[in-house]
């Protein structure tokens, strides 16, 4: 594969196009500020002016969400996995049906492997603008967002409502539903009792894994972060590894999935048979299936990535231990 070939599947991060109206909380004080980045796939946006870089099925979707500090993205669950690692910033994530059930404060380098059949929000409390990258189940990414009802109504007394098709409706602009098209439901009684309030003490151990513990636990070899024996076993139906400075290796990346490199920190060389590419933090590469590659740090420091890998599993719920 030449390497103009791949530079069609290498995203940059200073290349990335933000959406700021993807979803029906854009309008709501508060998370007004927030940007929405579909990477890989379709993602879960709800407006048309979402912006997809590659629209290559990978049997996952990558995204990611950019916000200044003390702006939330609101409560919602998926039918599918979703997991995020903080780029840059520091982020509260919590989760339950008025988002008081529990909490998580993340790093950078942190990964979180979100339960689902749970409302869950996040927001940045750090002092800068800050990243996250996201990780979601399946080329349709589950079928879209459903969010708690009092998100639903703090939109429509702002302006935006939800359609039963999932497309947003500005009234803002002048828009209103087309005839014949109701709003989206709301959840009722017996869906809302559906939805779980595990604890803290619940989720941090099997859902959350630290930066600094993976480094360690990856100095010899790749370790396994998301997948039936990482350290947050799930079959969601992608993998997760983690690799750096000491575990990495210039050859013998081949998978029979595509698969995804996303670093953290360092510059990356990424290496394969016709061609190389330097990757830094913030960038997404895309692998085709079946192509061996290298992956090397390129200069000195710290120096780790995220490896990202389909896998034959259905896209489902995430295992809740």
């Amino acid at each position: 594969m030449t390497p103009q070939d791949m530079e069609l599947r290498i995203v940059r991060y200073g290349d990335l196009k933000p959406c700021k109206t993807a979803f029906i909380d854009a309008h709501t004080p508060g998370s007004d500020q927030k940007e929405n980045f579909t990477i890989i796939g379709g993602g879960v946006s709800e407006s048309a002016d979402q912006h997809v870089h590659i629209t290559i099925p990978h049997g996952f979707n990558i995204g990611a969400a950019g916000q200044p500090p003390r702006c939330r993205n609101s409560l919602h669950d998926h039918r599918t996995a979703e997991a995020f690692f903080v780029l840059s910033g520091r982020w509260r994530f919590f989760w339950g049906r008025y988002g008081d059930a529990g909490e998580v404060v993340l790093e950078k380098g942190d990964i979180f492997n979100i339960p689902t059949g749970i409302f869950r929000g996040f927001e940045n409390i750090g002092t800068d603008y800050g990243m996250i990258m996201a990780i979601l189940g399946g080329d349709d990414a589950g079928g879209g967002v459903m969010w708690a009802p009092q998100v639903i109504e703090d939109a429509a007394n702002h302006g935006l409502v939800l359609a039963e098709t999932g497309k947003l409706y500005d009234s803002k602009k002048g828009e209103g539903l087309p005839d014949g098209v109701a709003p989206m439901p709301m959840m009722d009684t017996d869906e809302l009792a559906k939805r779980g309030e595990p604890t803290t003490a619940q989720v941090l151990p099997n859902h959350v894994a630290r930066y600094w513990d993976l480094v360690a636990l990856s100095d010899r070899s790749p370790l396994q972060v998301i997948g039936e024996t990482g350290q947050l076993r799930d079959k969601p139906g992608f993998e997760v590894n983690f690799i750096t400075r000491g575990s990495a290796s210039e050859n013998g990346n081949r998978f029979a999935y595509p698969s995804v490199l996303m670093p953290v920190t360092g510059h990356w060389k990424i290496t394969w048979e016709g061609g190389s590419a330097t990757l830094a933090p913030g960038d997404t590469m895309s692998v085709p299936e079946g192509l061996s590659y290298g992956a090397k740090p390129s200069m000195t420091g710290d120096a780790a990535l995220y490896q990202i890998v389909g896998t034959s599993d259905p896209a489902g719920l995430t295992w809740m231990g």
